[in-house]
C-alpha cells in the first residue's frame, strides 16, 4: 500500500522572518527605497563569500550571460565545460554565438576533468566553466593553474554549491567570476534569482553597466546608455526574502549537511553504493545528496524511479549528458558522463525532512540492493 504522505525531493525553508521582510518590501520598498533590500542582500553575500563585488540578478543563467558577455565571449569562440550539467550553463554560451565544448567528468566528484579540459583548449577557447555539481567541488587548484598557463579565465558556476568550501575558500569566490542560483530548490532561495560575484573591479563595472541596460554607474544624463545591455535585475521583494535567508544561512547550510551526513552514514557502507564525495580539505554544501550504484548491481535509473514512485517519494534523475540532447552534437567518447546517469539518483533533502522520512528513502535503496 502506498504511504499517504509524499516526500518531496526539495522545497525551501521559509519562516516568519522571510514573510516579514517581503511584506516590508511590498509595503515600503518603493521610490528611494526600491533598491534597499537588493543592496543589503548583495552586501550580506559579499561578506559571506569574502569577495569584493556582487550583483544580484534574476537568475544564475542571467549572471552567467552578462559575465560571459563582459569577457567578450561571442561568435566563433569556444567555452569549455563538463558534459554533465544542466543546460542553463550552456545556454548563455550559445546565445552569445559561441560554442560550448563538452568534456568528460571525474568518476568520483562528477565534475569537469581538468585533464580533458586542458586537452580541449584551442586558439578559440575563451573560458573554462567549472560547475560545482550537487554540492561537489571541482578541482579548482588544477583548473586555475590551467587557466593561468594558457591565459584563459576560469568561471565558477556555484549554483548548486552554497555552503561548499574548497581548502578554506568558499565556492564561487575563486574564479574570474562566480555565479549563484536562488531558485526555490536551492539551499538559499529568493524564489527565482541569482548573483554575480568577482574580485575584479573592471569586470564588475562592465557587468554592472551591462546589467542596467548599458547605463553606467554615475551617469548623470538621464536614460543615456553607453552600450546595449541586459535586464537581469532581481526585484526588491525577492532580495528581501534573500536577506532573511542570509541571516539564517548558517542554520540552512548546517541542516543540509545534517541530512547529507545521515544519508552517508546509512548508505556509504552498502555494497555497490557511493554518495557525494567529501575529500580532505573539502566541505560539501550537500545541496543534493546523490547515490550512484555500481554497474555490477544491475540497478538502473528506471528501476530507481519506479521504486521511489511506488513509495510516494520524489527522486530526481542525474543530469543527462548535454551532448546527448538533440540541439548538440553527441560526444559518446565522454564515457563517464554517459554512464553514470544510467545508474544514479538524487535523494530528497529539504530542510524539514525528518529522520523517519529519510529512513523511508533509505529503505527503498536497501530493498533494491538486498532483494
Amino acid at each position: 500500500m502506498v504511504p499517504i504522505n509524499r516526500i518531496y525531493y526539495t522545497k525551501p525553508s521559509i519562516t516568519e522572518l522571510e514573510v516579514s521582510y517581503a511584506t516590508d518590501a511590498a509595503q515600503n520598498g518603493w521610490g528611494d527605497q526600491c533598491y534597499a533590500y537588493i543592496n543589503q542582500f548583495e552586501e550580506l553575500f559579499k561578506q559571506h563569500l569574502g569577495v569584493q563585488y556582487a550583483i544580484a540578478t534574476s537568475s544564475c543563467t542571467g549572471a552567467l550571460h552578462i559575465g560571459l558577455a563582459a569577457l567578450g565571449v561571442g561568435a566563433g569562440d569556444e567555452v569549455i565545460m563538463a558534459d554533465t550539467n544542466w543546460i542553463a550553463t550552456a545556454a548563455p554560451i550559445v546565445q552569445l554565438g559561441a560554442k560550448p565544448v563538452f568534456v568528460d567528468i571525474l568518476p568520483d566528484s562528477w565534475c569537469i576533468d581538468p585533464a580533458f579540459a586542458e586537452a580541449a583548449i584551442t586558439p578559440r577557447t575563451k573560458a573554462i566553466i567549472a560547475v560545482h555539481l550537487y554540492g561537489n567541488l571541482c578541482e579548482m587548484e588544477q583548473l586555475l593553474a590551467i587557466g593561468e598557463k594558457y591565459g584563459i579565465p576560469v568561471i565558477e558556476d556555484a549554483a548548486e554549491a552554497i555552503g561548499s568550501v574548497y581548502h578554506g575558500k568558499r565556492a564561487g569566490s575563486m574564479g574570474k567570476f562566480g555565479t549563484f542560483s536562488f531558485h526555490g530548490t536551492k539551499t538559499v532561495t529568493t524564489g527565482e534569482g541569482g548573483l554575480f560575484v568577482t574580485n575584479d573591479p573592471a569586470l564588475y563595472e562592465h557587468v554592472l553597466t551591462l546589467s542596467n541596460h548599458g547605463r553606467a554607474r554615475g551617469q548623470t544624463k538621464q536614460f543615456w546608455p553607453y552600450m546595449v545591455g541586459f535586464k537581469y535585475k532581481m526585484s526588491n521583494i525577492q532580495a528581501a526574502i534573500g536577506c532573511a535567508q542570509m541571516e539564517r544561512i548558517e542554520e540552512l547550510t548546517r541542516r543540509k549537511r545534517e541530512i547529507f551526513s545521515y544519508y552517508r552514514d546509512c548508505l556509504d557502507h552498502l555494497p555497490g553504493v557511493s554518495i557525494n564525495l567529501e575529500p580532505e580539505g573539502i566541505v560539501n554544501g550537500a545541496w543534493m545528496p546523490t547515490v550512484v550504484f555500481a554497474t555490477e548491481t544491475g540497478i538502473t535509473r528506471e528501476q530507481l524511479q519506479a521504486a521511489f514512485k511506488a513509495e510516494n517519494i520524489d527522486a530526481r534523475v542525474f543530469f543527462h549528458p548535454l551532448s546527448s540532447l538533440t540541439m548538440f552534437e553527441e560526444i559518446t567518447s565522454n564515457r563517464i558522463a554517459f554512464d553514470i546517469p544510467r545508474r544514479a539518483i538524487n535523494l530528497p533533502s529539504y530542510h524539514d525532512l525528518t529522520k523517519a522520512e529519510q529512513d523511508r528513502v533509505i529503505g527503498v535503496i536497501k530493498k533494491l540492493i538486498f532483494c
